[in-house]
């Protein structure tokens, strides 16, 4: 009888442990919260389609008790294949109180192939934007094709529930020149696209980052030593001053993107670009301030490191392009507005 009892208490044991397992792994789950958007919309050019798509989405979170946001997008072919360039893709949020589309994510897709090597697709970190990320919700999906074959773009997000670095977020665009591909800022050559901002911190400011985006585009010459044209090849470091001194920088420097498990691909995917490899999400570079700057005032000035286009390149554009966005973020533990962004 006593041989029976001890078997009776051990199976009990494994029971209650399993019971425990099974609302341990319910509770792990119950913090991560999974919307899907955009599902597998065509993103082509002519015959009636669209290079962008712009939905609204019902969002059911509470920014304050959110940890982490990331962004999936995952691509696939259409019938008959995907296009067969590497081109400029990005997703957009739209912001009411600023009336502004802000830039989320940007990727470049891969030569003629789905990404699908990557299971849940491309990962970018957006939790810089979730105050935005809440409520009905206002996307725009675009990727810069030119063909009637495209992509067909899949985006979901992945919210992380639980205690954030701080409850309360907020953000504004200090620059957005990142429309298209060939929207960015003419490198080496005289322009008027105003990289100069003043930038207000609210009072109540805890932490102050810059989150930047930045792609190299076009065939300009002269080559660099190494026979690399700008601004798609040549690898350049850019600067963010804070009141005129050199603060922040950026150095558009390869990335390995022969390492892409996006491979292979149907096209010229190997090679290292400045800053960004077809088929591949593009880096976000965070800046973060050791003081948050809370009530302060202060001069925001991007440059590019100095080089002159000489306008003598054999390609139908000579011009060479950074398509760059660069946003402030501020954080408390109490609510706060967002930044003032005035012209310097």
């Amino acid at each position: 009888m006593k041989k029976y009892s001890t078997i009776i208490a051990f199976l009990s044991i494994l029971f209650l442990w399993g019971c425990e397992s099974e609302n341990n792994n319910t509770s792990e789950a119950s913090k991560v919260q999974v919307i899907q958007t955009f599902n597998k919309e065509r993103h082509a050019f002519g015959d009636t389609h669209q290079q962008a798509v712009e939905k609204v989405f019902d969002f059911q979170v509470e920014p304050a008790e959110v940890s982490s946001i990331s962004m999936f997008i995952k691509l696939d072919c259409p019938e008959g294949g995907c296009n067969a360039w590497d081109v400029f893709a990005n997703v957009r949020i739209w912001d009411e109180d600023a009336e502004s589309w802000y830039e989320m994510g940007r990727y470049i897709t891969p030569y003629g192939v789905d990404n699908n090597m990557l299971k849940d697709g491309f990962k970018i970190d957006v939790t810089d934007f979730k105050p935005l990320l809440t409520g009905e919700v206002r996307l725009k999906s675009f990727v810069e094709v030119w063909g009637n074959d495209g992509w067909l773009v899949s985006i979901d997000f992945k919210i992380e529930k639980g205690e954030p670095d701080y409850k309360y977020y907020a953000l504004a665009e200090i620059i957005d020149f990142a429309d298209h591909s060939l929207a960015g800022v003419p490198y080496g050559e005289d322009h008027d696209f105003c990289l100069e901002k003043q930038i207000t911190m609210p009072d109540n400011t805890r932490e102050t980052d810059f989150r930047t985006i930045i792609t190299g585009w076009g065939h300009a010459t002269p080559i660099d030593d190494d026979q690399r044209p700008c601004a798609e090849w040549c690898f350049r470091t850019h600067t963010i001053l804070i009141d005129d001194a050199p603060f922040f920088f950026h150095d558009m420097k390869p990335l390995g993107c022969a390492s892409n498990p996006v491979q292979p691909q149907n096209g010229n995917w190997a090679p290292d670009r400045a800053g960004w490899c077809p088929g591949m999400e593009v880096p976000v570079r965070t800046n973060s301030f050791e003081d948050p700057l809370a009530g302060e005032t202060i001069r925001f000035s991007y440059e590019f490191e100095d080089w002159t286009n000489d306008f003598q390149s054999s390609a139908d554009n000579q011009h060479a392009y950074y398509a760059i966005s660069s946003y402030v973020v501020v954080k408390s533990d109490s609510p706060i507005e967002s930044p003032l962004i005035q012209k310097k």
